[in-house]
Parts: C-alpha cells; structure tokens; sequence
C-alpha cells in the first residue's frame, strides 16, 4: 500500500518546539548529503545523555557516569541514526526496496524508514532468536519478514548477495550511509559535555556503532569541537565475543539477542578503533549483563534491552582501570520494551496475583 499523493503543507512544529529538525538537518555540514537529497526523517536522534549516580558510586573516586539512551529513538534503537542516512541516500538514487538481515533492531529501523519512504522493506532473519517487541515491529510497519534456518551471520551472507544479484539495497551496517548517520551519537554527546568524555563504553556485535563514535569523536575533534579523544571501550558477550577471542564464532549464544554476532561484518574497522584510542575488548557473561540490565532499572529508572546493559556491565567489571575523575559515557543502544519476555523472566521483583478485591487484603499484600 502506497503512501498517499498530498498537496497539504505541514508547518515545521519540531522547530517550533524545541528547534530539532532530525539528524540529516542538524548534522547536515558533517554528512553526504545535498539539496538533491530527500530526507527520510521521524525526527531521530536528539537522544538524552542520563546522570547514573549510583551506578558512579559503585566506582568512585570522583568519576563521573552517564548513559547514552538512544532506546528513545522513533523506533526505539541507535538503529534510526544510520536509517534515516540509508534510506534517504537509497531513495535519492532510485532505489524501490531495501533489505537488510537483523537480530530484531536494524529490521524494526529499516522498516518503519522504508514506509516512511514509499519503500519496499524485505527483512531476513534467523528464525527463533528475534525477541518479540523487534519482530512485532517490523510485521507492523508492513516489512515482508523472512526467518531462515541458521543465525545472523548466515542471514547477512544471504542478503549481501541478493543485494548483488537483485534490485534490493542492502541497508545493514556495511551499507556506509549507516555509519555516517550512526556517528551523529559522538557529535551529540560532545555537544551536550562540551567535551569527549574520557572512556566511552559500547555493546559490540556487528561493530558498526562503536566505528561510527569513532568516525564522530575524530571528525568533532578535527573541527575543533573538543579537545581530547576518548578511549573506546567495547564490550562483547562471552557467549559471543570475537573480537575478543581474534576468532569468528561460528555458534554464538547469549540472551543479550542484538549482539548475538560471531563474525562482525564490521571486524577491522573495529581492531582499527581499538588500536587508535588506547581501548578494548572485554568479554561480559550473561549473568553480569541481567545484573547491569536490572540494576539501570531498578536503581537509574532506566529500562534498556539486555544487550545495551552490556556496556554498563563491562564498566562495572573493569572498574579499577577507570582512571580518578574521569567522565565515562555507557551507550544504551536499545529501549527494554523490544524484550519484554526478558523482563518478566529475569525480575528479581515478583508480581503478586490472586489476591482478593478486598480492601484491607489488598493492604496487607502491601505491608500496611
């Protein structure tokens, strides 16, 4: 079902409001585009960088923490920042449909951008291991779901090769339109800091989001926009840690389903962001990311989906290497209602039922 033709003109009420106009127009002198370009937008971006003071005490020594909650996107993910990009450089050349393989989030992105454009949307993914606010997602926006046996890897050898054969634009993180909208984040932290923080700690699966900080840090740095570059550190889940290990692997298994990677297509442009900030790569067990992941709940008031709680998780982990007073900034990639399951299986706060419709029962239940 195609968009309707209108003649109606809308009044630009973003800017009335708060004078956010979406990356492409906010950012547009740092990205490749041109007055040729249509702009694909839902107003992306413009995310809040959070305080987390307790999560700062459980460090110490002067340092300050905050998050990057980009779960407030349009959809819901960091995956609009790039979209937003790909879809409008797609629709400028011509493009009719768009694929991409996706763990849930770049699909749910592509989508809704791809409706936004009067674009067909094919979405390849690994049956089974998509959590259900992402697959609810991409159903909804009117994206033709494809789930094949196998896992992410094997979906995005698939899609690369019908974007080949096929009159389809591959918009995965390959795609380098995405990279380039991905990097808004950095630009939208420094802006808010007035600085790079010291340490920035990031999920890591297909390793595009922690290149395109880089790519942002180094291109603010370059402008004169800050006066340092922050050391980059990644954080991969043990289950599924590659670039921890120097090695695909080839069945990767955690709960954390958006960095559940084992061959990043993105791999050395990652060993290229280690290597030029000083930072690295660090494993983090599941346990350790359902425990950040509740602890950003129940503590910050913060719901991100398990595999955003990873960068929170490896911070708390390497701690001691944090040095005194520094700013360190935890990306949070993703909102917790694409994971709902998730949620109500790991809460350590349990939901009391049957109880009667009674007044002073109810009371009691409550501790008075």
């Amino acid at each position: 079902m195609s968009i309707p033709p209108t003649n109606l003109s809308y009044p630009n009420i973003a800017k009335g409001a708060n004078n956010w106009q979406g990356l492409i127009e906010t950012y547009r002198s740092y990205l490749p585009v041109s007055k040729a370009t249509p702009v694909v937008t839902l107003l992306e971006g413009n995310t809040p960088l959070i305080p987390v003071p307790g999560i700062a005490a459980k460090i110490g020594r002067g340092v300050k923490v905050y998050v990057k909650y980009d779960g407030l996107n349009p959809t819901g993910s960091f995956k609009d920042r790039g979209m937003t990009m790909a879809i409008s450089k797609a629709k400028e050349e011509g493009a009719k449909a768009v694929i991409c393989a996706s763990t849930g989030n770049t699909s749910a992105a592509a989508a809704a951008y791809a409706r936004r454009a009067d674009m067909k949307a094919f979405v390849v993914i690994p049956d089974g291991y998509v959590a259900l606010g992402k697959l609810a997602q991409a159903l909804l926006y009117g994206a033709e779901v494809i789930a094949i046996n196998g896992n992410f890897d094997d979906a995005l050898d698939i899609v690369r090769q019908l974007s080949e054969n096929y009159p389809v634009t591959l918009v995965n993180s390959v795609n380098p339109y995405r990279l380039q909208g991905q990097k808004t984040a950095a630009f939208e932290v420094v802006d808010v800091l007035g600085d790079a923080p010291d340490w920035l700690c990031i999920p890591v699966g297909n390793a595009g989001n922690i290149s395109a900080y880089w790519m942002g840090f180094t291109e603010y740095h370059q402008a004169g926009k800050c006066a340092r570059l922050p050391k980059m550190m990644g954080f991969q889940a043990a289950g599924a840690a590659p670039l921890v290990s120097g090695e695909p692997v080839k069945n990767p298994d955690t709960l954390a389903t958006a960095i559940r990677i084992g061959n990043p297509a993105n791999w050395h442009k990652a060993i290229a962001v280690r290597e030029a900030s000083g930072g690295e790569f660090n494993p983090v067990t599941d346990t350790e990311i359902l425990d950040a992941y509740r602890l950003l709940a129940s503590e910050e008031g913060v719901f991100c989906e398990p595999a955003s709680a990873a960068s929170v998780a490896g911070l708390l982990k390497v701690k001691e290497q944090v040095p005194d007073n520094a700013t360190v900034v935890c990306v949070l990639t993703g909102n917790g209602l694409k994971d709902p399951d998730c949620a109500v299986k790991h809460s350590q706060n349990q939901l009391k039922q049957g109880i009667p419709n009674d007044l002073e029962k109810v009371a009691k239940v409550m501790g008075f």
